[in-house]
């Protein structure tokens, strides 16, 4: 019990401040989490480091951690369309994490709960969201929050490629391109020539934002190198391309002498080829044997005429014309020859015939005179043998 001495007036006002005290001192236990002014959203470089600032108080006590404070601890990455990955914990006083990279700014018996992301990724842009609850040590709940810092990874422009487009001649025109794969934000290009003929380019000719460098009516003098610098507010990269103005059409050239030798090549083998064909042509028409060619005709034989044997011998066969005489009486005291056959033709082996001809008897009737009286006289018939379709005699 509390005794209250002296005047009244004072007790009471006495009375008042226990009882003003006795309602505040439970406010002054509250649970506060907090987040620096200002660092709501960050901005880090590509593999550097990064703190994402967050404690938490609790009025009425001293700033440090007190050996009856519990704290539960999460740390998530959200990423817009993705599910929330959880990247560290501390439970009962043990932590873990799901990445090497993460770890606690300032330990894990401290009410700085602030979270160490190392080697910075692109891919880490999104949103870290703190969850802090504090329990005595008995397990009632002393209070707990929830703190949200945006990060913002940017990467700086990586070596771009320099290349020409278009043929370097004498009043021509070419473009000079320059690009760089990653960067974020977006790369501003800035084209320029080196000494001894330094300069610098800008719109229309040059586009800062696609790289692109167009050059016009090109001149001897504008031969030199052509540097290309992509920069953004963290970072810069830079190639270059060798600018040589030609007098003479190089390209064509070649691309004629090219065409020009496939050509050749090509008629060169057009003529062996042509070459083989006609040496190869005489050989096929000799061993060319057609099968439906046509015999050749048979002459027939004139009466009367020699008659050559099968194997070349001449058979001897009076012609009717010696017998033949002058129109009149027979002479007295004359002889008339009588016709007798020298040789006989030898006959010649069977072979197939394709039109045999009937061997016909010939009459001989020299000078009017009839077959009788040359059968009287001793006249033997000859029989003209017929000629076989390929030419022998049969």
């Amino acid at each position: 019990m509390v005794s209250l001495s002296g005047p009244p007036a004072t007790n009471l006002l006495q009375f008042l401040f226990l009882g003003l005290s006795t309602i505040v001192s439970p406010l002054q236990a509250e649970f506060q989490l907090y987040v620096p002014t200002g660092l709501t959203k960050l901005q880090a470089v590509e593999g550097a480091e990064v703190v994402f600032p967050v404690w938490y108080t609790m009025p009425g006590e001293l700033p440090d951690a007190q050996p009856w404070e519990v704290a539960i601890v999460l740390w998530f990455h959200e990423q817009k369309g993705k599910e929330s990955n959880q990247l560290l914990s501390l439970i009962n006083g043990k932590l873990s994490t799901s990445t090497p990279r993460v770890s606690l700014a300032h330990g894990m018996s401290s009410r700085n709960v602030s979270l160490s992301l190392q080697a910075l990724q692109e891919k880490d842009s999104g949103s870290y969201r703190c969850s802090v609850n504090v329990q005595d040590s008995e397990g009632t709940n002393l209070g707990n929050g929830v703190k949200t810092i945006e990060l913002n990874v940017l990467v700086p422009p990586a070596p771009p490629s320099c290349h020409l487009q278009g043929v370097p001649r004498v009043g021509a025109n070419v473009t000079l391109r320059c690009q760089s794969p990653r960067s974020k934000p977006l790369a501003q290009y800035q084209w320029e020539r080196l000494p001894p003929s330094p300069k610098v380019f800008y719109p229309p000719v040059l586009d800062p934002a696609r790289g692109s460098l167009t050059l016009t009516n090109l001149s001897s003098a504008m031969s030199g190198v052509y540097v290309c610098k992509a920069q953004n507010m963290v970072g810069s990269a830079q190639c270059n391309v060798t600018l040589e103005v030609s007098t003479e059409p190089r390209a064509a050239v070649v691309a004629g002498a090219v065409v020009g030798t496939l050509v050749g090549l090509v008629l060169l083998v057009g003529l062996v080829l042509l070459y083989q064909r006609r040496e190869k042509a005489p050989e096929e028409l000799a061993n060319d044997i057609k099968e439906d060619a046509t015999a050749p005709r048979t002459l027939p034989w004139p009466k009367g005429s020699d008659t050559l044997s099968k194997n070349g011998t001449l058979s001897s066969v009076t012609s009717a014309r010696a017998f033949q005489t002058s129109h009149g009486p027979p002479r007295p005291n004359v002889l008339t020859p009588t016709p007798s056959l020298s040789s006989q033709a030898l006959s010649s082996p069977k072979h197939p015939r394709t039109k045999e001809v009937p061997p016909q008897p010939v009459s001989l009737s020299p000078g009017g005179v009839s077959s009788s009286t040359l059968g009287r006289m001793g006249a033997v018939p000859v029989m003209v043998p017929a000629q076989y379709q390929a030419g022998s005699l049969v």
